[in-house]
């Protein structure tokens, strides 16, 4: 029980980070993907991808706005899932939709604009999963997080790979766009100054009011 008290927003970013994977084996199991399954499963696996990708950059914003900390944890824990579904939705793409042909794969990549940001930020994300761990920052010092800024570009083009992907109706990938054009505004030093000032000035008034009501 107290472990579920201390680690529950753990526990709830794992479940909801895991619930896409076990929706798309159901469907699988179920026969429930659309007539074009290989399509189905490559957009699933990207959209959980950028879902999860665009919480990660949300959890330094988060604590900015909200000063709510314990949320800090989480970040690193949702980049990784991010990764997972970006690698799987790589696999699909070079093996179940290509074949592994390389020919293929290399007029894919260099001829649609859509798959070349997307391997971009595939590119941009490996060495970031690969250096999550303690040893590695360690090892890397300051330049991890030099290295990790990285991320905001893979956002970036991840977002781009989206709305080119999609062509038409691009209002849901304009839309991840917006949000992370926000979540990238906070952390400029002058607005996340003004920010963090503005909060701290709320909490204080609120504390003297409780104190003042309790009296």
């Amino acid at each position: 029980m107290k472990t579920l008290k201390t680690n529950w927003l753990k526990i709830v970013t794992h479940v909801g980070s895991l619930i896409p994977l076990a929706l798309l084996i159901w469907a699988f199991w179920t026969d429930q993907l659309t007539v074009n399954p290989i399509q189905d499963i490559t957009f699933r696996t990207g959209k959980a991808a950028l879902v999860l990708l665009i919480l990660s950059l949300a959890v330094t914003p988060v604590n900015i706005v909200f000063g709510f900390r314990q949320v800090i944890p989480l970040r690193k824990l949702l980049g990784l899932y991010a990764f997972l579904y970006v690698g799987l939705h790589f696999l699909i793409f070079v093996w179940l939709d290509y074949g592994l042909n390389l020919q293929l794969l290399y007029e894919a990549v260099f001829e649609k604009r859509y798959a070349l940001v997307g391997f971009a930020a595939f590119l941009i994300l490996t060495p970031l999963a690969i250096t999550s761990t303690k040893g590695w920052m360690k090892r890397l010092g300051r330049n991890w997080k030099r290295l990790h800024k990285l991320v905001y570009g893979a956002g970036l083009l991840a977002v781009i790979h989206y709305v080119w992907l999609v062509k038409s109706d691009i209002r849901e990938p304009l839309l991840y766009g917006a949000v992370l054009a926000l979540l990238l505004a906070i952390r400029v030093p002058p607005i996340r100054r003004t920010i963090t000032q503005a909060r701290y000035k709320f909490t204080r008034k609120r504390k003297a009011r409780v104190a003042v009501n309790g009296a």
